[in-house]
């Protein structure tokens, strides 16, 4: 698995806001992210949300991002809309469902598939949530201590 971007965001823009206008929390890119097992990514609006909570780190494949611009017509749109924490090239996120895996020396248990709801609409493109059904990503529980790292940040050699 490749990781192409990692995102944080300080606060929630659509979680909790049905019926009301979204938040403006930005994504923000980082080069790395601190994974902290059992309470999410530090510094991110999910960090230690509530006990064994299902969603303390979400995946999403760049793959899906490229079908979806073609799919919709949408141009111009960063991978930072679906408000995902990593997002990947090179795996089938959905098949890690119900599964230990581990990336860059972390190790994850993939919960469940991160559903597309209909801020999706609003925030790529109208027919995003319809057309991300089956691929929204995925929400997974971090067991091990580490940090990942975006493949745009130089590894370190020893």
């Amino acid at each position: 698995m490749e990781i192409l971007h990692i995102y944080i965001s300080p606060g929630h823009s659509f979680a909790g806001r049905y019926g009301m206008a979204a938040a403006d929390h930005p994504m923000v890119e980082v080069p790395r992210i601190e994974c902290v097992a059992g309470s999410g990514i530090r510094g991110d609006r999910y960090f230690e949300h509530k006990p064994d909570y299902k969603g303390q780190i979400t995946f999403f494949a760049f793959e899906t991002h490229e079908w979806l611009t073609e799919h919709l017509g949408e141009q111009g749109r960063e991978p930072s809309v679906y408000r995902r924490n990593v997002i990947t090239r090179g795996v089938d996120l959905n098949a890690l469902i119900d599964e230990v895996f581990e990336v860059q020396g972390v190790r994850f248990f993939g919960t469940e598939e991160a559903k597309p709801c209909l801020w999706m609409n609003q925030a790529f493109g109208e027919g995003a949530e319809n057309a991300l059904r089956g691929r929204g990503g995925l929400r997974a529980r971090i067991l091990s201590d580490g940090v990942l790292q975006s493949s745009a940040v130089p590894q370190m050699v020893m």
